[in-house]
């Protein structure tokens, strides 16, 4: 049994993912030799873009919190407490918007979101604080059950006591992004850190090229010998070195020459290259390239259909990893079957004013959309009851296909009746029934 026991812990225990990344970071570097952490990768222009506009999606998407009701619809559970916890104010700290935006970081960045659940006696959750991911550490014990510590820092919020705590799944939120075991994500950027290298040190050349000069370098060349080459070499620099002393005349003495020796960056192919590590990054997070300043391959006529895949495919995966993530962790078994979260995403849907009243009036004239149901999309005041705003219509030359030819042979009858008196008195049931539906 020991042994089972060993095989099972070594089977099922979820590997750190943040510490794992961690270690990959600071004992071993990307291709291009610059080491690339998660904050040093968000000073690359494309990756702070990417992790921002997703951030702010999700944060600033409207969270609602639902009920089923008894005649299988929703309604809003304005009144639990969960409502204006993630809607309003998770904690007294933070505002709904800037709570789900700093665990979208987190995910983006580290592969994991964590929050502290904090819960009052009766096991309501009263607050939420957000935890950060490579001081979190996922584990088993000896019983095979996960549990999660966290290193505690001067900086965290006074909800817990020591230098290290020990928290239960109950205790904590935690949204995995990608990973191999289902319980713990990968960090995106320890798992692209050699595209995200390439493009820090292209951005570095091009600094350094900038800085040493807008020409290439060269060879100072002397016909005789020099008694202090780093005196002329110094002073050369500080003479015609950096952007703001480019294009200087340069004045040679004693028979030196200046022989350039370096290639162009436009025959290195610099700024292709720097083009394409924007895309390769926003291929990471799935990010069309018109949203982080790439317009090249984008038009009028593709710039919306690229906006509606970016709600598709990227935001949609991530939405249900939260929606998901916020049932398990902060409902009981019991409200599970009775509530649920949604993000709305329609607003992002919605097309031009044109595309938006035209499907109103099919909807309108079809039936299924009240003009309440439309002014409610439109952020518009209702209409009262009395004045019809609840009211679905429907055009009056629609009938059931049961009910098709009905008014022909109405009018075939009556026509008969007209020139028969007697047949007019013997008319079936059947037909006085169509022409009082008619």
């Amino acid at each position: 049994m020991g042994i089972l026991s060993g095989i099972f812990r070594s089977r099922d225990k979820p590997v750190d993912r943040t510490a794992g990344s961690s270690f990959a970071f600071y004992l071993g570097s990307s291709t291009s030799g610059k080491y690339v952490t998660e904050r040093s990768a968000m000073q690359m222009t494309a990756v702070y873009s990417c992790v921002r506009i997703l951030s702010e999606a999700i944060a600033g998407l409207p969270l609602q919190f639902y009920r089923y009701t008894d005649d299988g619809g929703k309604e809003k559970a304005v009144d639990h407490p969960l409502y204006f916890l993630l809607h309003d104010e998770p904690n007294p700290e933070m505002t709904s918007f800037v709570f789900r935006e700093t665990l979208m970081t987190h995910l983006l960045l580290w592969g994991n979101a964590y929050s502290q659940i904090i819960r009052n006696g009766k096991g309501e959750v009263v607050a939420l604080y957000p935890l950060m991911p490579d001081r979190m550490k996922v584990d088993r014990d000896d019983k095979g059950k996960l549990y999660y510590e966290y290193t505690l820092t001067s900086d965290d919020a006074k909800t817990m006591k020591g230098s290290t705590v020990r928290l239960q799944p109950y205790d904590v939120l935690h949204i995995p992004g990608l990973g191999f075991d289902g319980l713990v994500g990968y960090s995106p950027i320890a798992m692209a850190k050699n595209a995200i290298g390439m493009a820090i040190a292209c951005e570095e050349y091009g600094a350094k090229f900038f800085a040493n000069g807008a020409a290439p370098s060269g060879v100072l060349e002397h016909p005789g010998t020099i008694k202090d080459p780093s005196k002329v070499r110094e002073s050369w620099q500080a003479t015609f070195g950096g952007s703001g002393n480019a294009n200087k005349v340069a004045v040679l003495e004693e028979g030196m020459k200046y022989t350039p020796i370096s290639i162009s960056p436009e025959q290195a192919q610099f700024l292709e290259t720097r083009k394409f590590q924007i895309d390769e990054i926003a291929r990471i997070f799935r990010i069309p390239p018109h949203m982080v300043g790439d317009l090249d391959k984008s038009s009028f006529s593709n710039i919306e259909q690229q906006s509606l895949e970016f709600v598709k495919y990227t935001l949609d995966p991530w939405v249900c990893r939260w929606e998901q993530a916020m049932v398990r962790a902060l409902l009981t078994a019991d409200e599970k079957k009775k509530f649920f979260f949604k993000f709305n995403v329609d607003g992002l849907l919605r097309g031009d004013y044109e595309s938006r009243m035209n499907g109103y009036a099919t909807a309108r004239q079809n039936g299924w959309m009240s003009a309440n149901d439309i002014r409610e999309l439109e952020n518009m005041d209702r209409i009262s009851e009395e004045d019809g705003g609840d009211l679905y219509l429907v055009n009056g030359n629609m009938l059931p296909l049961s009910m098709s030819g009905a008014y022909a042979e109405t009018q075939v009858e009556e026509q008969q009746s007209g020139d028969d008196p007697d047949k007019q008195k013997s008319r079936s049931p059947d037909s006085d029934r169509r022409e009082r539906k008619r």
